[in-house]
């Protein structure tokens, strides 16, 4: 062998040595970086798949109407509650070995590195859906060689993790389709207004198409365009089998009916309501040591959509052009349940919610609780008391307090409670007072479920003590359920994102605030507001409402300089309104006036259009008896104002109407208090 030929050979098996040795080296290292990553991928173990999801209101129909997220509205489902038609659609246009490759499609990777470098710059992706997934989890859109590092480490440990099916659930719930909406239900139910387990080929096709640019492809966008990116994802569709020609084509052809101008969140739905019921819903979470804010929670409130539309309806119909507010409540009085909220003219402007958070004065409208205290103590609807003008002496005689009636007048001889209440008598109310007391006023308001110190003054039994409007309805509506203690419902229930029950509204109490027997009075007595055989005077408050009464009510009002108050019911629903100014204004013209009247019998008229009236049937131990108010005997031909009065068996008159002794017996019962200078007083009714 010549030197020159070994020498040559020497130098080939340097090179192959060299050669193998660099491969050696070359896969050491990566097995090292492998054997690296796996460790590390263990050590930090499974990616996270939590993500904010939208919590849902329904109402107490099932009916959605409205949601709450924070930052990214997503309604998440299973993978097996998609239309499998959507799931097709996706792997054929987003993904197409998705179920082989172990996250990263080495061959689509290839060819974007080979542009990439050629530009210099990261200008074409190769993403699978598992790298998709991870980059909508934990990374920004930014293009550049660190994230999409990243996005693959992300993406290496959730193959390890997680099966197939679990990944494409997550990714088909977090990727976004625009206008807000995160994953393939909320995308579904705005563009559709259905499930995403609903949705035809050509609409799961549409859905597909969008999140390669949700600007460009958005079928509320650009139909057009939506359209032509559509026929690509059929047409991938058909290419990988998923679906045949004919089907393709006829999809293709079908002309879409987009729903999302019917998006329910784009308009607001009893948003004063929605606000509490959420408030609720965050104390109710945490005291069950869950976290509000993870989302996903399905809401059932008692919202009634018949009553909650009928009462915004009647409220622009009726309110005056002016700044005069409003705050409406309804509920029911068996169950509770709230069924209608308004908390002023408009959310928008002014979210403050004026049933649950403005205190104001409610004026006669507190008399029913103090009547309510007086029954319990032995008054019943023929308790007569002189109601002459008078002066009343407080805090050991220091003090001195003259109320007197709306219309400056006077009654020159005693009256009855049943009278008292229908025409909003002051001095009744005072003397009343002074007769049970503070205390048992203040123990009867709490028992209703308001939560008020009465301070002891006279002018107290006239509402003058700040409550809020949802306290008073509620009050009414235990009066309205025969006198328990029934507590105001807004949620039924709560659902966690897996439809696992988290709360359900447990049964209402059988405590009692007070008797059956006195509560049935008590509502009798207030259905004579509506009665002009009460007119003397003064007349029943309720008169300018009786032409448009078509069933029995129980109601009382309260006016004060600031404030007009209406709260009634019947045995199936109670509602309470107040309307005024918020701050610094009396009410002075007659449209601001008459409004909370207006407005009350409105909606209760509509709120019972198709159900048959329904009368306050009295309980055992109360009875109906016909009888002259001004006597309090029984009515017989010759006494002109006769009336239909319930009361409890033991207090049921036994003397005629024409009994000359009655009317003596009631003169000599009542007692003139002693007169002082005058101090004139007309704030309340």
């Amino acid at each position: 062998m010549r030197r020159t030929d070994y020498v040559k050979k020497n130098k080939r098996r340097g090179r192959y040595r060299f050669i193998g040795l660099l491969a050696i080296t070359a896969g050491t290292a990566l097995f090292t970086v492998l054997v690296c990553l796996r460790v590390y991928a263990q050590i930090a173990g499974p990616p996270s798949l939590s993500v904010p999801e939208a919590s849902v209101f329904m109402d107490r129909n099932d009916r959605q109407i409205g949601d709450r997220f924070s930052g990214e509205r997503r309604y998440w489902v299973d993978i097996d509650e998609m239309s499998p038609s959507l799931i097709d659609a996706f792997v054929a246009v987003e993904d197409k070995k998705f179920y082989k490759h172990n996250g990263f499609d080495y061959k689509r990777i290839g060819g974007a590195l080979l542009k990439d470098v050629k530009a210099r710059r990261k200008v074409e992706g190769a993403s699978t859906i598992t790298q998709q997934y991870a980059r909508n989890l934990y990374l920004s859109n930014e293009k550049s060689w660190v994230r999409k590092a990243n996005e693959a480490l992300y993406a290496y440990r959730m193959e390890l993790f997680y099966d197939k099916e679990r990944i494409l659930e997550g990714y088909l719930n977090t990727v976004y389709f625009g206008h807000g909406m995160y994953g393939v239900e909320a995308a579904s139910r705005y563009f559709f207004a259905k499930s995403a387990n609903d949705l035809t080929l050509e609409e799961a096709a549409t859905i597909a198409a969008i999140p390669k640019g949700p600007s460009i492809y958005s079928p509320a966008a650009n139909l057009e365009k939506s359209t032509e990116r559509r026929k690509i994802v059929l047409r991938l569709m058909e290419e990988q089998g998923f679906v045949s020609s004919d089907q393709r084509e006829r999809a293709a052809a079908q002309t879409l009916a987009l729903k999302n101008e019917d998006w329910p969140s784009s308009k607001d739905i009893a948003p004063y309501f929605l606000n509490e019921v959420w408030q609720e819903a965050e104390q109710i979470l945490t005291d069950k040591g869950r976290y509000p804010a993870e989302g996903g929670w399905t809401i059932k409130t008692t919202l009634d959509m018949m009553h909650q539309k009928t009462a915004e309806e009647v409220i622009a119909d009726r309110m005056p052009k002016s700044d005069l507010q409003i705050g409406f409540v309804a509920m029911k009085p068996e169950s509770g349940e709230v069924t209608a909220m308004v908390g002023g003219r408009d959310y928008a402007s002014s979210p403050f919610n004026r049933v649950t958070q403005a205190k104001r004065q409610p004026g006669s409208a507190m008399k029913p609780i103090l009547y309510a205290a007086a029954l319990e103590d032995g008054f019943n609807p023929l308790t007569y008391i002189s109601t002459e003008q008078t002066i009343f002496t407080y805090d050991d005689g220091r003090s001195s307090y003259e109320p007197s009636n709306v219309n400056g007048k006077f009654g020159d001889h005693p009256i009855s409670l049943a009278q008292a209440i229908a025409v909003s008598d002051n001095i009744y109310a005072v003397k009343t007072l002074e007769e049970i007391g503070y205390r048992k006023y203040n123990t009867m308001a709490e028992k209703l479920g308001i939560h008020v110190k009465f301070p002891e003054s006279p002018a107290v039994a006239l509402g003058t003590s700040s409550v809020t409007l949802f306290e008073m309805t509620e009050a009414y509506n235990r009066i309205a359920s025969g006198g328990k203690k029934i507590e105001p419902v807004m949620i039924l229930s709560i659902l966690d994102s897996r439809g696992n029950l988290v709360y359900e509204h447990p049964a209402q109490t059988k405590k009692r605030a007070m008797t059956e027997q006195n509560a049935s009075v008590l509502t009798h007595l207030m259905t004579g507001m509506f009665d002009p055989v009460f007119n003397d005077y003064l007349t029943s408050t309720g008169i300018s409402m009786r032409a448009k009464q078509s069933r029995p009510y129980a109601a009382k009002s309260g006016t004060t300089i600031s404030d007009q108050y209406l709260i009634g019911y019947t045995p199936s629903l109670t509602a309470g309104i107040w309307t005024g100014f918020d701050v610094g204004k009396q009410l002075e013209h007659s449209s601001d006036k008459a409004a909370s009247k207006q407005i009350w019998i409105d909606f209760m008229e509509k709120a019972h259009e198709g159900i048959i009236s329904e009368p306050f049937l009295p309980p055992k131990g109360v009875k109906g008896v016909t009888v002259d108010i001004e006597t309090g005997g029984l009515a017989v031909e010759g006494c002109t104002k006769q009336r239909l009065v319930y009361m409890k068996e033991k207090d049921l008159p036994k003397q005629l109407c024409t009994d000359k002794t009655l009317r003596e017996s009631i003169m000599k019962g009542t007692k003139k208090e002693k007169e002082f200078e005058l101090f004139p007083f007309s704030f309340f009714e």
